[in-house]
């Protein structure tokens, strides 16, 4: 950890700063200038070549890679000059265009064709664009990455337990018997249904002028079909176009990007809480490491920190998701800035995403079950195969199966050879008799296991 890391407000940029790397170019005031940098010379460039504008006609293969030098060249000493522009002219997309202009001055093409940097745009046209570039660019290289690889580890965590049996607790009581690789199962087939939601979440853009209306646009070049050139600059972007717009793109794709995360991080809580509590019950042990602590006074103990770590940031996550979510779909009339500071921690919200999901990987690649513990408790457990027993004497037609089993079982200890007496008693046939007498807990187990197989 460097000085500057310690002295971090954030833990982000502190703590948790080699876990958040890959956000920092994405995110950070640089990342967010490089993609308005990106944007604009996009733009130019695509009205020298399709816009049919006599006054800005198509560049020449040097001029092309002088602007797209600009954009893959990009550097921290680049941001530094545009921070010094805006801290002049109070305005940091201003910054950006005047940036530009001083970059294209040395050559004679560029120069002469300059004004059209920023033509017809708003700062928001800009700004739209960037941050949803953003938001695309992190969900391919570390939203999704990330999941792929915790899913990954549960999937191979579900095949490798699919046949390991476990009691089941419903309402934190004994129930029905499962399997470990099952109930990983179940938070896999969950994950990959948001994930498969994640990946294909429309994330929208727009470029059209002021308010939304193209009005500069068709007074000043009505012969340019700029709706379609909007269409296709949006789209050429990696982006879906949102021709309905006012000054500011709605965000409402955002939200709805939001709060698919949130339910995936919501799930990933509901898994984090169910581990913790499973090595409290010592279902599951922990690896130990012989230069770790785990309690300042109490050596012997192993804490379920990663659990808990995740949780935490999974928490902090969603309710900054849940702020935006709500947030940035609402602007006062045409146009107000107040997204404009809500935008800019959406890489916080993400971080905390990324966080969680490391930490959640971590805890679960450090659990063994502890089988000793769970083959235990399912032996001392024989009155779950109530269920099955009044099944069958539903079936064969003996009167009033589930309170008699009721009567029998509840606030009682049943054993099996209490239960086997029960069985035998019954009206039932031999071979019914016979089949019920060789179940136990551990093989009372349904699909759970095919089930977790095939996920």
């Amino acid at each position: 950890m460097t000085t500057s890391s310690l002295m971090a407000v954030s833990p982000i940029d502190g703590r948790y700063f080699k876990k958040t790397e890959a956000l920092r170019p994405i995110f950070s005031e640089y990342g967010l200038i490089h993609f308005r940098v990106l944007v604009e010379v996009r733009w130019l460039q695509m009205l020298a070549e399709h816009a049919h504008l006599p006054e800005l006609p198509p560049f020449s293969s040097h001029a092309q890679k002088v602007l797209n030098d600009i954009v893959t060249s990009f550097s921290e000493q680049d941001a530094v000059r545009i921070k010094h522009i805006e801290s002049g002219i109070n305005h940091d997309v201003k910054a950006v265009e005047y940036f530009l202009k001083e970059k294209v001055e040395g050559n004679t093409e560029l120069a002469g064709v300059m004004e059209f940097i920023h033509f017809g745009c708003t700062s928001e046209d800009i700004n739209n664009l960037a941050y949803a570039l953003m938001l695309h660019t992190a969900r391919t290289q570390c939203l999704l990455p990330a999941l792929d690889e915790l899913t990954a580890l549960m999937r191979d965590l579900a095949h490798e337990y699919a046949a390991l049996p476990m009691l089941a607790h419903t309402h934190g009581q004994p129930a029905t018997p499962t399997t470990v690789g099952k109930e990983i199962a179940n938070v896999l087939a969950r994950l990959h249904r948001q994930m498969q939601q994640l990946s294909k979440a429309h994330i929208l853009g727009k470029i059209n002028g002021a308010i939304g209306n193209f009005n500069a646009h068709a007074v000043t070049a009505p012969e340019v079909d700029w709706q379609l050139l909007s269409k296709n600059f949006v789209c050429q972007l990696g982006l879906e176009w949102n021709a309905y717009t006012t000054q500011i793109e709605p965000h409402d794709s955002m939200a709805e990007l939001f709060m698919i995360l949130m339910r995936t991080n919501t799930i990933l809580i509901d898994l984090n809480r169910d581990m913790w509590g499973y090595i409290s019950k010592q279902y599951f042990q922990q690896k130990s490491y012989s230069n770790e602590v785990g309690s300042s006074t109490m050596p012997h103990k192993i804490n379920p920190i990663d659990f808990e770590n995740a949780e935490g940031n999974l928490g902090i996550a969603n309710a900054l998701l849940g702020h935006f979510a709500e947030k940035l779909p609402i602007s006062r009339w045409q146009r107000d800035l107040s997204d404009s500071t809500v935008l800019r921690n959406i890489g916080v919200a993400l971080a905390h995403c990324i966080i969680g999901y490391q930490a959640t990987e971590k805890g679960l690649s450090r659990v063994t079950p502890n089988l000793a513990v769970i083959a235990a408790d399912l032996d001392h457990h024989w009155e779950v195969l109530a269920e099955p027993v009044q099944m069958m004497m539903r079936r064969y037609g003996i009167e009033q199966p589930y309170e008699k089993l009721k009567s029998f079982t509840r606030g009682k200890h049943i054993d099996k050879s209490v239960l086997h007496a029960f069985i035998r008693e019954l009206d039932l046939p031999e071979d019914i008799k016979k089949q019920l007498l060789s179940l136990t807990p551990a093989d009372y187990l349904g699909y759970a296991s095919d089930l977790a197989k095939r996920i």
